[in-house]
């Protein structure tokens, strides 16, 4: 493993919610000028994880027919023809970018863990998942907080914001373009493709914690401000509690590494986030006066949740090709499940009339994902689908 290599991962990561984040802040100025409904702006923001469940069992027999660095640079190209796509100034286009952007980045998503497993040696693959998530989790925060002032100084307004961070998506497609040369697809040496682990309780539970974990985030990331606002909170404080839980994520995910190095078997450390987790959603509940105590256990139970979701997927794989099969089965499941919580929420928010129900439902949720989260932290591998 070299530095080079590092870089190079981390400047995928760098794309991987750049170009989502920044999204939400410009959607009611996406909706005034487009003339979009809220229905629609919903479905906009709602679009890249459908994508990404979609998409996602898809890359492993590509990466075994065409090789993860030739399809990785592929999706980056993807990325940014999207991007520039989704920036034009048309409905169609907007939603039609998305599309390309999204199902790029959920290439690149179940690309990396496999990249990362063949790539790096086995007793630092925690370490490079933990930085590669602390580089996502930064340029997604930076996107969304300087989308907005970059829509009022750019000519073009929100086109041009939205457009961005097509910067690094150029950067890492000439950084990764020399990577190809030596880059053989499993297919041209004989190797069978990998089939995606569909029968293996070991997949359903990484897969499961990976769906559990990405629901209570973006749950979070949708309700939080809403739920403070109505216990009393204003609407500006509440923005700073958002930012302030997504802090706490990145300094857990970050200082992960240092606790649990050269430790394999996470069970403890999976089902301990969680139920921090369930506690944070449980001073919401109960105390909702004591928002920072909650945030602070979200985001500490959320920051570490994340990084074991990621690891699972490259630790959990007996090799490159398992990995990529593994990681597009849980982000299948994963996103398809996030992307029903902030729904599934708001509606049992609207029949409850109050945030009392949503919030026991994400306790028992969060307890649950404790419960996976102890089954996918074994040091065991997915070798095959019928184990």
């Amino acid at each position: 493993m070299t530095i080079g290599l590092v870089f190079a991962i981390c400047l995928v990561a760098a794309n991987l919610r750049t170009g989502l984040t920044g999204v939400g802040t410009l959607l009611p100025a996406i909706e005034r000028d487009s003339g979009l409904s809220s229905s629609w702006g919903g479905l906009l923001s709602t679009l890249p994880l459908l994508t990404f469940a979609a998409t996602s069992p898809l890359v492993a027999r590509a990466s075994h027919r065409f090789g993860s660095a030739r399809l990785l640079v592929a999706a980056l190209g993807a990325l940014a023809v999207g991007t520039v796509v989704r920036s034009l100034p048309s409905v169609v286009c907007l939603f039609a970018g998305t599309v390309i952007l999204s199902a790029a980045i959920a290439f690149g998503n179940v690309l990396l863990p496999a990249l990362i497993r063949r790539s790096v040696p086995a007793h630092r693959i925690h370490g490079v998942s933990a930085l590669y998530v602390t580089v996502m989790g930064v340029t997604a925060a930076v996107s969304s907080g300087i989308s907005a002032p970059l829509a009022h100084t750019l000519p073009g307004s929100w086109h041009t914001a939205l457009a961005w961070g097509v910067a690094f998506t150029v950067a890492a497609f000439l950084f990764w373009l020399p990577r190809i040369r030596g880059d053989r697809p499993q297919a041209s040496s004989g190797a069978t493709h990998s089939p995606v682990p569909w029968r293996s309780r070991v997949a359903w539970q990484v897969s499961v914690f990976m769906g559990l974990q990405s629901l209570a985030f973006y749950t979070a990331v949708a309700w939080l401000p809403s739920i403070l606002i109505h216990h009393g909170t204003s609407s500006t404080a509440a923005g700073w509690m958002l930012f302030y839980y997504q802090l706490i994520a990145l300094a857990a995910s970050g200082l992960l590494p240092l606790l649990t190095r050269g430790r394999l078997d996470q069970r403890w450390t999976a089902a301990g986030a969680s139920v921090l987790m369930a506690g944070g959603f449980a001073v919401l509940l109960s105390a909702p006066a004591l928002s920072v105590l909650a945030c602070t256990l979200l985001g500490l139970g959320g920051g570490v949740c994340l990084v074991l979701a990621l690891t699972f997927q490259s630790e959990r794989a007996a090799g490159p090709g398992e990995a990529a099969a593994l990681a597009g089965m849980a982000q299948s499941v994963g996103y398809l499940v996030a992307a029903a919580g902030p729904l599934l929420l708001g509606i049992l928010h609207d029949s409850a009339n109050g945030w009392a129900l949503p919030l026991v439902v994400l306790v028992v949720l969060s307890i649950a994902m404790a419960g996976a989260g102890y089954g996918a932290g074994r040091d065991r591998q997915v070798s095959h689908p019928a184990r």
